[in-house]
Parts: structure tokens; C-alpha cells; sequence
């Protein structure tokens, strides 16, 4: 349970989350892999050529400076969860409880140096969740959409449509996506120049298979991923393009990445950018890392220089442990 009076007017201490207990989902009541490669030769030197002439940000604990250089961004991922829309309108109380007055969240506009929020309810509860969750400066967006902008397509989801009940992002080349209904990089990319079409911005995910770990190919698979899913994407447009790193094979498996593993990922996908853009959109372009992120976690994750903050799973359906990770220790 958790007490909204009780965290109202709180003061709140910057990098310190002040948590309470609340389950998810209550308030009121107790509530093949198949994959296929085809690396070419000729992609990976043209995604990797040149490498010694970019410029690097070194390892190890990252500064205030680059740390405020990128605006952090935690985003929830719900998926589809959870079950009643009740439940989801509980959840979202619960974690806007924890953040009220928190000083370092805020909209996605108002300023530089905070945690930028984005949370992706499931499309039925998406209105109802802004509702709640705007009021707090949290940012609401879209799981999916389909490249058309209307007709016989039963099921899908316009980009019209979920801009037009107040999504500012949309999730693009989830590995569900890609896994469990065959969404492919020329779809994907589709999906990218279609958000932004629509003025919203896309959270591009990456990363690699348990296989793919296994070869020694994170590199080369997320050099085509990037290549493809941003192909025809101006330079000006990159400036509402987030990218999410998340290897396949920890999402959801309890297994761990890392965070200086992540963050060497995150510096070769910058040197992927600056081949396709520049070095200026390689260093401004804001890179999370996905993938079993938990409160234990995020603080290491957040300490790399080039992990600009988290897509967050599973955590993000328990209203405390989703504040902690949002609330993350920098130093």
C-alpha cells in the first residue's frame, strides 16, 4: 500500500529516491527464437571504416559535464501489461506519487539537467495514463505503429492515431517485434521516418540475439541495425531520434549485461553515427541501454559516459522500483 498524502510536499534530495511500498497494479485491491543473418563483408567495413578517426570519450565513470551534455531519459516499457485498466490507472498513480515535486523529472521541454520520462502503457489505457501522468511532466508514448496512414489494416495503429491522443514517442524494432512478429529492419525504418513524420519522436531498439552474443558479433549486428533502421533519416531529424541498446538475450532472462560492456556498445554505435552523419549528431543522439534494468543496476549503467539512461522493462510495472530507476544516483 502506499500513502498519496504522505509523499505530497516531501522534500526530496537530488539523486536520492524516497520510496514507499507499493505493489503493482494495487491500491484498492490485491491484484523460438528464430533469427537470420546475412553479413556482408562490404557492410561491415563501410559501417567500420575510418574507425581511427573518431573521436572517443574516454571509459570509466562519466563526468557532470557529459553527463548533462545528453538529458538523461528513463523510459517504462508496460508491453501488455497490465491486465484492466484500472490496474494500469493505479500503477501510474502510485509512481506519480513518488515523483511529485521531484525537482531532477520534468517534461520533455522545459529544461536541460533533469531525467526526461516517457512512460508506454499498452494503446486502451493510453489517454487515461496521460491524464494521470502529464500532470507530473511525464511524457507518454506509443509501443507500435504501422508505416500507413489509413485503410484495411486490421489491427494497426496509425501514427495519426496515437499522436493524436497525445503520444510524443514511439517505441520502433522492439526485439518482440522483430522476434515474435517479424517486424524487419525495412519496416522498421519505415516506422522511424513515419513518427517523425508525424512529429514524435522514435526510440530506435537494437541488439543482438543469445547466438549472436555467443559468435562475437554484437558489433556487426547492431552496425546493420543502426545502418538500416535509420537509412533516409536527415541529420536534422536525428535530433528527435533515440536509440536503445538492448541485447536480447538479458531482456527479460535476468541476465546481466555488463554496464562497461554496454557502454563499449553504445561508443561503437556512436562511431556507426558518425559514419552516416557526423561526429555532431554521434555525440548529441542519446543512447539507453535495455535490457533487466533494476534499481541495483541503474546506477552503475548511468555512471558510463556514453549511457544517456535506461528502457526499462519488467521494473517499470512496480511503482518504487521504476522511481528509484528514474531517480538514479549519478555519482
Amino acid at each position: 500500500t502506499y500513502d498519496v498524502a504522505a509523499t505530497r510536499g516531501t522534500n526530496r534530495r537530488p539523486g536520492v529516491a524516497h520510496l514507499v511500498t507499493f505493489h503493482p497494479f494495487e491500491v484498492t485491491r490485491s491484484s523460438t527464437y528464430q533469427s537470420t543473418m546475412n553479413l556482408s563483408l562490404a557492410l561491415l567495413a563501410t559501417a567500420f571504416s575510418g574507425a581511427s578517426a573518431f573521436t572517443t570519450v574516454s571509459d570509466g565513470a562519466r563526468t557532470l559535464t557529459q553527463l548533462n551534455a545528453r538529458q538523461p531519459i528513463m523510459a517504462g516499457n508496460w508491453k501488455m501489461n497490465p491486465t484492466t485498466e484500472a490496474d494500469a490507472l493505479n500503477l501510474a498513480t502510485g509512481f506519480c506519487a513518488l515523483l511529485n515535486e521531484m525537482a531532477e523529472t520534468c517534461a520533455m521541454d522545459d529544461h536541460e539537467g533533469c531525467t526526461e520520462v516517457v512512460i508506454f502503457p499498452p494503446f486502451p489505457f493510453i489517454s487515461k495514463v496521460k491524464d494521470i501522468v502529464g500532470k507530473d511532466g511525464v511524457s507518454i508514448g506509443a509501443q507500435h505503429v504501422y508505416y500507413e496512414d489509413k485503410g484495411a489494416f486490421t489491427g494497426s495503429v496509425a501514427a495519426s492515431q496515437v499522436k493524436s491522443v497525445g503520444c510524443e514517442y514511439v517505441l520502433c524494432g522492439h526485439s518482440e517485434r522483430r522476434t515474435v512478429f517479424s517486424d524487419s529492419d525495412i519496416g522498421i525504418n519505415r516506422k522511424v521516418k513515419k513518427t517523425l513524420e508525424f512529429g514524435m519522436k522514435p526510440i530506435l531498439c537494437i541488439g543482438e540475439t543469445q547466438d549472436e552474443y555467443d559468435l562475437g558479433i554484437t558489433k556487426e549486428v547492431c552496425a546493420m541495425q543502426v545502418s538500416k533502421d535509420l537509412a533516409g533519416v536527415s541529420k536534422e531529424d536525428m535530433k528527435n531520434v533515440v536509440l536503445a541498446y538492448e541485447p536480447v538475450w538479458a531482456i527479460g532472462t535476468g541476465l546481466v549485461c555488463a554496464s562497461e560492456d554496454a557502454n563499449a556498445v553504445h561508443k561503437d554505435i556512436r562511431k556507426v553515427l558518425t559514419k552516416m552523419f557526423d561526429e555532431e549528431v554521434a555525440q548529441a543522439t542519446r543512447i539507453q541501454y535495455g535490457g533487466s534494468v533494476t534499481p541495483e543496476s541503474v546506477d552503475g549503467l548511468m555512471a558510463m559516459s556514453d549511457v544517456d539512461g535506461c528502457l526499462v522493462g519488467g521494473a517499470s510495472l512496480f511503482a518504487d522500483k521504476f522511481a528509484r530507476i528514474v531517480n538514479f544516483k549519478a555519482d
